[in-house]
């Protein structure tokens, strides 16, 4: 009876509080909707690149042309200077500027192999994939054709040999679990997660700071104080884990998504995600009793977590204190097995060791279990102190 007194009151909270019921109920699905919506297009196209053509000359129009014609980049700007040029680089303007070398169709024309600069900003790591990828592409089919005319020029009459000789090794880049290239089926399916650890552990505290609020923390935790902490989490679990199987039904049910995987591994990977953010958060919480210094350790500790979960920079190449930083976060591991679920359809033997890494999360729910029976004593023991003074 206990147990269920303080579940209806806490709904009864959930329902009085503006801050919980917007962070519970609507804002993480209006979070997630415009994370989907600002990457929905999935393919970055004409992507504005600058070009300063020293030679002006029918091959320098020509390799224009065919920049220009990748759908990837547009050539948009043409500058007179390389100064004018690196200008609109660094103010943001272009994203890759092109220099064409004075002489370039003299040296062509000669079997030289004149040299093509571009200059792009690295630190756009995926615009800096795609113009690099573009510009190498259309450099490419522009040299094949240059060298297979100067193949059939120097006697070789079959067009097919000309242009195997131009090109003598093809490859093929065939995208296993992305087929399509669609940026956002790597950048939502992991920014979502990244977002929802924040809004699970931001949650947890504010739920928690609130009842100081109202009655103070040890007041609210007599007599039985594993049991009130757990009707305060309860609730919230199952709002967090309706919105993670929203957020799994929107991505691979309704828009269609591949999954190859099993639901029922990814769903209790989910639960495992919000049982440790919890824990996580009540230990934050319940060891400084300040709400203040709880948000500063949730922002602390949350705020990396999409750099350092390995999906758009490799974890293997992350310094050892990245590595242990990412070891520590419960997405990290819930990543894993949506990841391997997703594109490799991995069985539950091969998916214990990410699930086990999220089930040791738990020993955090344990170690506030010890605090609040802590906090509840202290009062006890005053109360004790009282009647014996008096």
């Amino acid at each position: 009876m206990m147990f269920t007194s303080q579940l209806c009151r806490e709904w009864r909270l959930l329902k009085a509080d503006g801050w919980l019921r917007a962070m519970s109920l609507w804002l993480p699905v209006l979070l997630f909707v415009t994370l989907w919506a600002i990457f929905s297009a999935g393919i970055a196209r004409d992507l504005p690149v600058g070009v300063v053509d020293l030679d002006h000359s029918r091959l320098s129009r020509q390799v224009v042309r065919h920049y220009d014609a990748s759908p990837a980049i547009a050539v948009s700007r043409h500058f007179m200077t390389v100064e004018q040029g690196s200008t609109a680089l660094r103010a943001g303007e272009i994203y890759a500027l092109v220099i064409i070398p004075y002489e370039l169709e003299k040296k062509t024309l000669l079997g030289q192999a004149p040299d093509i600069t571009t200059f792009y900003n690295s630190q756009f790591i995926l615009i800096a994939k795609l113009v690099n990828s573009a510009i190498v592409q259309a450099q490419g089919t522009l040299n094949a054709q240059v060298d297979t005319l100067r193949n059939m020029a120097g006697g070789e009459a079959v067009p097919v040999r000309a242009l195997g000789q131009a090109v003598p090794i093809r490859s093929q880049v065939t995208p296993l679990y992305n087929s399509n290239n669609h940026y956002g089926h790597f950048l939502v399916s992991a920014t979502i997660p990244a977002l929802w650890q924040v809004m699970i552990v931001v949650t947890t505290i504010l739920a928690l700071a609130a009842e100081c609020r109202q009655q103070g923390i040890k007041s609210w935790l007599q007599p039985a104080p594993a049991c009130n902490l757990f009707a305060k989490l309860l609730p919230y679990t199952f709002l967090f884990w309706l919105h993670g199987i929203l957020f799994l039904w929107a991505l691979y049910v309704l828009l269609g998504w591949p999954m190859h995987g099993s639901w029922s591994i990814l769903l209790l990977a989910q639960l495992l995600m919000v049982i440790a953010c919890q824990g996580v958060a009540a230990l934050f919480f319940l060891l400084p009793l300040d709400a203040t210094k709880a948000m500063s350790l949730a922002a602390g500790f949350t705020a990396p977590a999409f750099a350092f979960v390995g999906v758009t920079f490799p974890a293997t190449d992350m310094p050892m204190f990245a590595q242990v930083w990412r070891a520590m976060l419960p997405v990290t591991h819930y990543l894993e097995v949506q990841v391997h679920q997703v594109n490799h359809g991995q069985n539950i033997i091969e998916a214990l060791p990410a699930l086990g890494a999220l089930s040791v999360f738990a020993l955090a729910l344990v170690v506030a279990l010890l605090r609040v029976r802590g906090l509840a004593n202290q009062g006890n023991d005053r109360d004790s102190l009282k009647g014996v003074t008096s």
